[in-house]
This record gives C-alpha cells, sequence and structure tokens, in this order.
C-alpha cells in the first residue's frame, strides 16, 4: 500500500512539472517568433518607406516631361472636342 502511495505522490508532482516545461518551452518559442516577425515588419516597413520615395522621385513631373519629349510627344495648342449629336445612340440622357 505504501509503494501505491508513494508512486501516487510522485506522479502528482512530476505532470505538473512536465507540464509546466512544456509550457515555458512553447512560451519562449512564441517569444523568440514574435521578435522574428517584428524584425522582418521592421525591414519590410524601411523597404517600403524606401520604395515609396523611389516611386514618387520616378513619377515626378521633371521625369515625365523629359520622357515625353524623349517619345517624340508634342505639346497641343488647341484642344478640339468631338460634338455628339443628340440623336446618336451614344448619346446619354
Amino acid at each position: 500500500m505504501k509503494k501505491v502511495f508513494l508512486t501516487i505522490i510522485f506522479i502528482s508532482i512530476l505532470a505538473p512539472l512536465v507540464f509546466y516545461i512544456f509550457q515555458v518551452n512553447t512560451l519562449a518559442n512564441e517569444t523568440y517568433l514574435i521578435q522574428s516577425w517584428e524584425k522582418k515588419l521592421s525591414q519590410l516597413s524601411g523597404e517600403n518607406e524606401t520604395l515609396e520615395v523611389n516611386f514618387s522621385k520616378a513619377n515626378s513631373l521633371s521625369n515625365i516631361e523629359n520622357y515625353l519629349q524623349n517619345q517624340n510627344f508634342e505639346k497641343v495648342s488647341q484642344v478640339k472636342y468631338i460634338h455628339i449629336l443628340e440623336s446618336s445612340v451614344a448619346a446619354s440622357r
């Protein structure tokens, strides 16, 4: 009877200890993953800011004008509009 009682006490002490070690290990692993993802997030945020600056520089008005001049576009001197007759099918009512 004494042997059974000692075995039950041993198991009742050992089971929560194993569970505690498992919980601490899981917590440490998840903390490491969170720190890793936060570092990756800050790195990607920095890259995003750099790309936004490069995009705004590339799409500046002076660069667009230079591109248009290199493509042999001409400035429009007078704008002519197409007048749609009311009897036409495409006219909105």
